[in-house]
Protein backbone atom coordinates (compact mmCIF):
# COMPACT_ATOMS: atom_id res chain seq x y z
CA UNK A 1 0.00 0.00 0.00
CA UNK A 2 0.87 3.55 -0.59
CA UNK A 3 1.66 5.41 1.94
CA UNK A 4 -0.62 9.06 2.24
CA UNK A 5 3.11 10.15 4.08
CA UNK A 6 4.53 11.56 0.65
CA UNK A 7 2.41 11.54 -2.32
CA UNK A 8 3.62 9.62 -5.46
CA UNK A 9 3.48 12.80 -6.90
CA UNK A 10 5.82 14.63 -4.64
CA UNK A 11 7.88 15.42 -7.57
CA UNK A 12 5.89 15.22 -10.67
CA UNK A 13 6.24 18.97 -11.63
CA UNK A 14 9.66 19.05 -10.15
CA UNK A 15 11.17 21.87 -12.52
CA UNK A 16 8.38 23.47 -13.75
CA UNK A 17 8.26 26.87 -12.47
CA UNK A 18 4.56 28.81 -12.11
CA UNK A 19 3.99 32.00 -11.46
CA UNK A 20 1.29 32.98 -9.16
CA UNK A 21 -0.57 36.44 -9.75
CA UNK A 22 -3.31 35.00 -8.28
CA UNK A 23 -4.98 36.40 -5.07
CA UNK A 24 -7.54 35.59 -2.32
CA UNK A 25 -8.48 31.71 -2.92
CA UNK A 26 -9.42 30.17 -6.24
CA UNK A 27 -5.41 30.94 -7.13
CA UNK A 28 -4.07 30.46 -4.34
CA UNK A 29 -5.50 26.96 -3.81
CA UNK A 30 -4.82 26.33 -7.53
CA UNK A 31 -1.07 26.68 -7.21
CA UNK A 32 -0.69 25.11 -3.70
CA UNK A 33 -1.67 21.91 -5.65
CA UNK A 34 0.95 22.62 -8.37
CA UNK A 35 3.65 23.50 -5.27
CA UNK A 36 2.47 20.35 -3.76
CA UNK A 37 3.78 17.79 -6.56
CA UNK A 38 6.89 19.84 -6.68
CA UNK A 39 6.53 22.62 -8.94
CA UNK A 40 8.53 25.73 -8.25
CA UNK A 41 5.26 28.36 -7.69
CA UNK A 42 6.64 31.89 -7.16
CA UNK A 43 4.03 34.51 -5.92
CA UNK A 44 3.94 38.01 -7.31
CA UNK A 45 2.76 40.25 -4.91
CA UNK A 46 1.85 44.28 -5.04
CA UNK A 47 4.37 45.50 -2.26
CA UNK A 48 2.10 47.78 -0.36
CA UNK A 49 -0.76 45.19 0.31
CA UNK A 50 0.36 41.37 -1.37
CA UNK A 51 -2.46 38.97 -1.40
CA UNK A 52 -5.65 40.18 0.32
CA UNK A 53 -5.87 37.27 1.98
CA UNK A 54 -3.38 37.92 4.26
CA UNK A 55 -5.37 40.49 5.82
CA UNK A 56 -8.62 38.55 6.94
CA UNK A 57 -8.87 37.69 10.75
CA UNK A 58 -8.28 35.38 12.56
CA UNK A 59 -4.13 35.44 12.14
CA UNK A 60 -1.03 34.30 14.30
CA UNK A 61 2.54 35.92 14.28
CA UNK A 62 0.77 38.50 11.65
CA UNK A 63 -0.24 36.14 9.45
CA UNK A 64 -3.80 35.46 8.23
CA UNK A 65 -5.24 31.84 9.12
CA UNK A 66 -6.63 31.16 5.69
CA UNK A 67 -3.45 32.82 3.83
CA UNK A 68 -1.72 29.68 6.18
CA UNK A 69 -4.07 27.21 4.72
CA UNK A 70 -3.24 27.50 0.93
CA UNK A 71 -0.13 29.14 0.69
CA UNK A 72 2.49 26.31 1.36
CA UNK A 73 5.79 25.78 -0.54
CA UNK A 74 5.78 29.04 -2.24
CA UNK A 75 8.27 31.93 -2.31
CA UNK A 76 7.12 35.47 -2.51
CA UNK A 77 8.58 38.29 -4.92
CA UNK A 78 6.93 41.77 -4.04
CA UNK A 79 6.92 43.86 -7.74
CA UNK A 80 4.79 46.55 -8.67
CA UNK A 81 3.30 46.32 -12.17
CA UNK A 82 2.00 49.24 -12.67
CA UNK A 83 5.46 50.11 -12.98
CA UNK A 84 6.93 49.58 -16.24
CA UNK A 85 10.52 48.47 -14.89
CA UNK A 86 8.56 46.14 -12.74
CA UNK A 87 6.18 45.15 -15.59
CA UNK A 88 9.64 44.92 -17.97
CA UNK A 89 11.42 42.25 -15.15
CA UNK A 90 7.63 39.91 -14.84
CA UNK A 91 8.13 39.72 -18.78
CA UNK A 92 11.80 38.61 -18.42
CA UNK A 93 10.65 36.11 -16.32
CA UNK A 94 7.76 34.54 -17.89
CA UNK A 95 10.80 33.84 -21.00
CA UNK A 96 12.02 31.77 -18.77
CA UNK A 97 8.49 30.30 -16.76
CA UNK A 98 6.11 27.51 -17.37
CA UNK A 99 2.81 28.70 -16.13
CA UNK A 100 1.23 31.90 -15.34
CA UNK A 101 -2.14 32.19 -12.82
CA UNK A 102 -3.86 34.80 -12.62
CA UNK A 103 -7.38 36.07 -11.10
CA UNK A 104 -7.74 39.58 -12.37
CA UNK A 105 -10.65 40.89 -13.62
CA UNK A 106 -10.73 40.01 -17.68
CA UNK A 107 -8.92 42.62 -19.53
CA UNK A 108 -6.99 43.70 -16.14
CA UNK A 109 -3.54 42.08 -17.94
CA UNK A 110 -3.74 43.59 -21.00
CA UNK A 111 -4.43 47.33 -19.13
CA UNK A 112 -1.37 46.24 -17.53
CA UNK A 113 0.62 45.60 -20.79
CA UNK A 114 0.93 41.31 -19.94
CA UNK A 115 -2.42 40.24 -22.19
CA UNK A 116 -1.93 36.73 -23.32
CA UNK A 117 -0.51 37.69 -26.55
CA UNK A 118 2.31 39.71 -25.18
CA UNK A 119 3.09 36.90 -22.73
CA UNK A 120 3.30 34.31 -25.60
CA UNK A 121 5.36 36.59 -27.60
CA UNK A 122 7.85 36.46 -25.29
CA UNK A 123 7.38 32.63 -24.64
CA UNK A 124 5.51 30.71 -26.89
CA UNK A 125 5.27 27.84 -24.60
CA UNK A 126 3.90 29.54 -21.77
CA UNK A 127 0.57 28.48 -19.77
CA UNK A 128 -1.27 30.98 -18.69
CA UNK A 129 -4.34 30.19 -16.71
CA UNK A 130 -6.95 33.01 -16.23
CA UNK A 131 -9.33 32.36 -13.08
CA UNK A 132 -12.80 34.83 -13.51
CA UNK A 133 -16.18 34.63 -11.98
CA UNK A 134 -17.67 34.47 -15.82
CA UNK A 135 -15.16 33.89 -17.95
CA UNK A 136 -12.97 35.69 -20.28
CA UNK A 137 -15.68 36.49 -22.65
CA UNK A 138 -19.11 37.28 -22.60
CA UNK A 139 -21.89 39.88 -21.68
CA UNK A 140 -21.04 39.24 -17.70
CA UNK A 141 -17.06 38.87 -18.21
CA UNK A 142 -16.23 42.70 -16.58
CA UNK A 143 -19.16 42.58 -13.84
CA UNK A 144 -17.88 41.74 -10.40
CA UNK A 145 -19.23 38.61 -8.00
CA UNK A 146 -18.26 36.32 -5.80
CA UNK A 147 -18.64 32.49 -4.74
CA UNK A 148 -22.72 32.98 -3.88
CA UNK A 149 -23.28 34.42 -6.88
CA UNK A 150 -21.48 32.02 -8.86
CA UNK A 151 -23.65 29.79 -7.61
CA UNK A 152 -26.98 31.30 -7.79
CA UNK A 153 -26.08 31.65 -11.59
CA UNK A 154 -24.69 28.19 -12.10
CA UNK A 155 -27.90 26.71 -10.39
CA UNK A 156 -25.88 25.26 -7.76
CA UNK A 157 -28.39 27.14 -5.26
CA UNK A 158 -31.62 26.31 -6.61
CA UNK A 159 -30.91 22.59 -5.78
CA UNK A 160 -30.20 22.96 -2.30
CA UNK A 161 -32.64 23.73 0.60
CA UNK A 162 -36.20 22.66 1.44
CA UNK A 163 -39.20 22.68 -1.35
CA UNK A 164 -40.32 25.55 -1.81
CA UNK A 165 -38.14 27.18 0.45
CA UNK A 166 -35.51 29.46 0.69
CA UNK A 167 -32.20 28.14 -0.95
CA UNK A 168 -29.27 26.86 1.54
CA UNK A 169 -26.45 28.90 2.06
CA UNK A 170 -23.61 26.16 1.10
CA UNK A 171 -21.20 25.56 3.92
CA UNK A 172 -17.51 25.82 1.85
CA UNK A 173 -17.00 28.31 -1.31
CA UNK A 174 -17.87 25.68 -4.08
CA UNK A 175 -17.28 27.67 -7.21
CA UNK A 176 -14.12 29.19 -5.83
CA UNK A 177 -12.49 25.84 -4.97
CA UNK A 178 -14.30 23.36 -7.34
CA UNK A 179 -15.04 25.39 -9.95
CA UNK A 180 -12.52 27.53 -10.04
CA UNK A 181 -8.92 26.24 -8.58
CA UNK A 182 -10.05 22.21 -9.08
CA UNK A 183 -10.44 22.83 -12.42
CA UNK A 184 -8.13 25.55 -13.32
CA UNK A 185 -5.31 22.69 -12.11
CA UNK A 186 -7.10 20.14 -14.25
CA UNK A 187 -6.35 22.33 -17.40
CA UNK A 188 -3.07 23.59 -16.22
CA UNK A 189 -1.81 19.74 -16.21
CA UNK A 190 -3.83 19.32 -19.71
CA UNK A 191 -2.44 21.77 -21.28
CA UNK A 192 1.02 20.54 -19.69
CA UNK A 193 0.80 17.27 -21.52
CA UNK A 194 -0.09 19.04 -24.48
CA UNK A 195 2.53 21.04 -24.91
CA UNK A 196 5.21 18.51 -24.50
CA UNK A 197 3.83 17.10 -27.79
CA UNK A 198 2.89 20.15 -29.48
CA UNK A 199 5.53 22.79 -27.93
CA UNK A 200 3.01 25.32 -27.59
CA UNK A 201 1.61 27.18 -24.24
CA UNK A 202 -2.11 27.77 -24.22
CA UNK A 203 -4.65 30.39 -22.61
CA UNK A 204 -7.02 28.69 -19.98
CA UNK A 205 -9.91 30.37 -19.46
CA UNK A 206 -11.74 29.38 -16.25
CA UNK A 207 -14.66 30.26 -15.74
CA UNK A 208 -15.94 29.83 -11.63
CA UNK A 209 -19.73 29.95 -12.83
CA UNK A 210 -19.15 27.45 -15.80
CA UNK A 211 -16.76 24.85 -13.22
CA UNK A 212 -19.50 25.27 -10.34
CA UNK A 213 -22.52 24.50 -13.21
CA UNK A 214 -20.10 21.47 -14.57
CA UNK A 215 -21.01 19.56 -11.11
CA UNK A 216 -24.64 19.73 -12.46
CA UNK A 217 -24.20 17.26 -14.89
CA UNK A 218 -26.20 14.18 -13.50
CA UNK A 219 -28.68 16.88 -13.10
CA UNK A 220 -28.87 18.35 -16.27
CA UNK A 221 -28.79 14.97 -17.98
CA UNK A 222 -31.89 14.02 -16.16
CA UNK A 223 -33.61 17.55 -16.99
CA UNK A 224 -32.56 16.49 -20.59
CA UNK A 225 -34.77 13.59 -20.16
CA UNK A 226 -37.70 15.25 -19.52
CA UNK A 227 -37.56 15.76 -15.96
CA UNK A 228 -37.43 18.86 -14.07
CA UNK A 229 -34.56 18.76 -10.88
CA UNK A 230 -36.55 20.70 -7.97
CA UNK A 231 -34.74 21.33 -4.80
CA UNK A 232 -36.51 19.43 -1.60
CA UNK A 233 -37.70 16.59 -3.42
CA UNK A 234 -35.22 14.86 -5.63
CA UNK A 235 -33.49 11.99 -4.80
CA UNK A 236 -30.49 13.23 -3.48
CA UNK A 237 -31.18 16.47 -2.14
CA UNK A 238 -34.27 15.81 0.37
CA UNK A 239 -36.96 13.74 -1.27
CA UNK A 240 -35.60 10.05 -0.32
CA UNK A 241 -36.15 9.32 3.95
CA UNK A 242 -33.51 6.85 3.50
CA UNK A 243 -31.27 9.47 2.17
CA UNK A 244 -31.30 13.04 4.70
CA UNK A 245 -29.82 14.16 8.19
CA UNK A 246 -31.45 13.16 11.11
CA UNK A 247 -31.37 14.84 14.91
CA UNK A 248 -29.80 12.51 17.61
CA UNK A 249 -30.91 13.03 21.39
CA UNK A 250 -27.53 15.33 22.40
CA UNK A 251 -28.40 17.41 19.42
CA UNK A 252 -25.76 16.09 17.06
CA UNK A 253 -26.83 14.72 13.54
CA UNK A 254 -26.41 11.74 11.41
CA UNK A 255 -26.03 11.48 7.69
CA UNK A 256 -27.89 8.22 6.44
CA UNK A 257 -27.34 7.24 3.33
CA UNK A 258 -28.99 3.98 2.65
CA UNK A 259 -30.15 3.78 -0.80
CA UNK A 260 -29.91 0.66 -1.84
CA UNK A 261 -31.89 -2.29 -0.88
CA UNK A 262 -29.71 -4.01 1.29
CA UNK A 263 -28.52 -1.21 3.16
CA UNK A 264 -31.86 0.25 4.25
CA UNK A 265 -32.52 -3.36 5.32
CA UNK A 266 -29.24 -3.28 7.44
CA UNK A 267 -30.36 -0.02 8.85
CA UNK A 268 -33.59 -1.31 10.05
CA UNK A 269 -32.62 -3.92 11.44
CA UNK A 270 -30.03 -2.16 13.65
CA UNK A 271 -32.29 0.39 14.61
CA UNK A 272 -34.75 -2.45 15.72
CA UNK A 273 -37.33 -1.53 12.61
CA UNK A 274 -39.39 -4.14 10.12
CA UNK A 275 -37.24 -3.48 7.20
CA UNK A 276 -39.52 -2.77 3.57
CA UNK A 277 -37.81 -2.30 1.05
CA UNK A 278 -40.12 -0.63 -0.64
CA UNK A 279 -39.99 2.48 1.20
CA UNK A 280 -36.87 3.43 -0.81
CA UNK A 281 -39.06 4.63 -3.87
CA UNK A 282 -42.14 5.43 -2.13
CA UNK A 283 -44.38 8.15 -2.58
CA UNK A 284 -43.66 11.67 -1.09
CA UNK A 285 -46.52 11.12 1.26
CA UNK A 286 -45.17 7.75 1.89
CA UNK A 287 -41.72 9.31 2.47
CA UNK A 288 -42.88 11.71 4.67
CA UNK A 289 -43.88 9.20 7.15
CA UNK A 290 -40.75 7.17 6.60
CA UNK A 291 -38.67 10.45 7.50
CA UNK A 292 -41.17 10.92 10.49
CA UNK A 293 -40.42 7.26 11.83
CA UNK A 294 -36.89 7.82 11.47
CA UNK A 295 -36.50 11.19 12.43
CA UNK A 296 -38.35 9.69 15.99
CA UNK A 297 -36.10 7.05 16.49
CA UNK A 298 -32.82 8.79 16.17
CA UNK A 299 -34.24 11.27 18.63
CA UNK A 300 -34.01 8.24 21.15
CA UNK A 301 -30.00 8.18 21.23
CA UNK A 302 -26.81 9.76 21.59
CA UNK A 303 -25.03 10.57 18.65
CA UNK A 304 -22.07 8.66 20.53
CA UNK A 305 -24.41 5.54 20.82
CA UNK A 306 -25.83 5.22 17.80
CA UNK A 307 -22.41 5.34 16.20
CA UNK A 308 -21.74 2.37 18.28
CA UNK A 309 -25.19 0.84 17.18
CA UNK A 310 -24.91 1.55 13.57
CA UNK A 311 -21.05 1.14 13.76
CA UNK A 312 -21.76 -2.89 13.13
CA UNK A 313 -23.87 -3.12 10.41
CA UNK A 314 -22.54 -1.81 7.05
CA UNK A 315 -25.58 0.44 6.29
CA UNK A 316 -23.79 3.81 5.06
CA UNK A 317 -24.71 6.16 8.28
CA UNK A 318 -21.75 8.12 9.43
CA UNK A 319 -22.10 11.05 12.66
CA UNK A 320 -21.84 14.82 11.27
CA UNK A 321 -18.24 15.64 12.32
CA UNK A 322 -17.80 19.21 13.27
CA UNK A 323 -14.96 20.88 12.28
CA UNK A 324 -13.21 21.20 15.74
CA UNK A 325 -13.08 16.45 15.78
CA UNK A 326 -11.32 16.46 12.56
CA UNK A 327 -8.29 16.27 13.06
CA UNK A 328 -8.69 13.57 16.17
CA UNK A 329 -10.56 11.68 14.07
CA UNK A 330 -9.48 8.09 14.24
CA UNK A 331 -10.27 8.44 9.67
CA UNK A 332 -8.22 11.04 9.33
CA UNK A 333 -5.23 10.20 12.36
CA UNK A 334 -5.00 6.74 10.14
CA UNK A 335 -5.24 8.54 6.92
CA UNK A 336 -2.43 11.55 7.81
CA UNK A 337 -4.88 13.75 6.63
CA UNK A 338 -3.38 16.79 8.65
CA UNK A 339 0.26 18.03 9.10
CA UNK A 340 2.13 20.18 11.12
CA UNK A 341 5.20 22.31 9.60
CA UNK A 342 7.39 24.72 11.48
CA UNK A 343 6.47 28.53 10.70
CA UNK A 344 8.98 30.10 12.58
CA UNK A 345 9.48 31.92 15.70
CA UNK A 346 6.92 34.43 14.74
CA UNK A 347 4.04 32.02 13.64
CA UNK A 348 5.01 28.74 15.41
CA UNK A 349 3.33 25.36 14.26
CA UNK A 350 1.39 25.67 11.62
CA UNK A 351 -1.73 23.29 11.09
CA UNK A 352 -1.71 21.71 7.11
CA UNK A 353 -4.35 19.45 5.30
CA UNK A 354 -3.06 17.68 2.59
CA UNK A 355 -5.17 17.10 -0.53
CA UNK A 356 -5.83 13.41 -1.92
CA UNK A 357 -2.98 13.84 -4.19
CA UNK A 358 -0.71 12.96 -0.55
CA UNK A 359 0.91 15.15 1.19
CA UNK A 360 3.74 17.16 -0.23
CA UNK A 361 7.77 16.68 0.06
CA UNK A 362 9.37 19.11 2.52
CA UNK A 363 7.06 22.10 2.00
CA UNK A 364 8.23 25.37 3.09
CA UNK A 365 6.11 27.60 5.17
CA UNK A 366 3.82 30.18 3.47
CA UNK A 367 5.92 33.58 2.94
CA UNK A 368 5.99 36.41 4.11
CA UNK A 369 5.28 39.41 1.66
CA UNK A 370 8.44 39.68 -0.78
CA UNK A 371 10.48 37.53 1.30
CA UNK A 372 12.06 35.86 -1.59
CA UNK A 373 12.52 38.98 -4.11
CA UNK A 374 15.93 39.15 -4.25
CA UNK A 375 16.51 35.11 -3.84
CA UNK A 376 13.81 34.65 -6.90
CA UNK A 377 15.08 37.25 -9.20
CA UNK A 378 19.05 36.55 -8.91
CA UNK A 379 17.47 32.94 -9.93
CA UNK A 380 16.05 33.99 -12.82
CA UNK A 381 19.21 35.79 -13.82
CA UNK A 382 18.71 39.77 -12.71
CA UNK A 383 21.81 41.16 -11.77
CA UNK A 384 22.41 42.49 -8.03
CA UNK A 385 22.17 46.20 -9.92
CA UNK A 386 18.73 45.15 -10.72
CA UNK A 387 17.49 43.92 -8.47
CA UNK A 388 18.53 46.96 -6.34
CA UNK A 389 16.48 49.15 -8.31
CA UNK A 390 13.37 46.51 -8.20
CA UNK A 391 13.12 46.42 -4.69
CA UNK A 392 13.44 50.02 -3.91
Amino acid sequence: MISALISPLADALSGIRVLDLSRLLPGPFLTMVLADMGADVVKIEDPRLGDYIRAFPPAKGGMSGRFLAVNRGKRSIALDLKAPAARDAFLAMVEKADVVVESFRPGVMAKLGLSYETLAARNPRIVVCSISGFGQTGPYAERAGHDLGYLALAGVLAMGGTADGTPWMPGVQIADLAGGALWGATAVLGALVGRARTNKGAHLDISMTEGALALLAAELGNMDCGATPTRGIESLNGGLACYGIYETADHRYLAVGALEPKFWIALNTAIGRKPDVSEVVGNPAAQAKTRADLAAIFATKTAAEWNAILGAHDCCVEVVTELSELPAHPLHTAREVFFTMDGGPSVGPIQQTRTPLGRPRDPSPPPRLGEHTSQVLAEYGFTAEQIAALAK
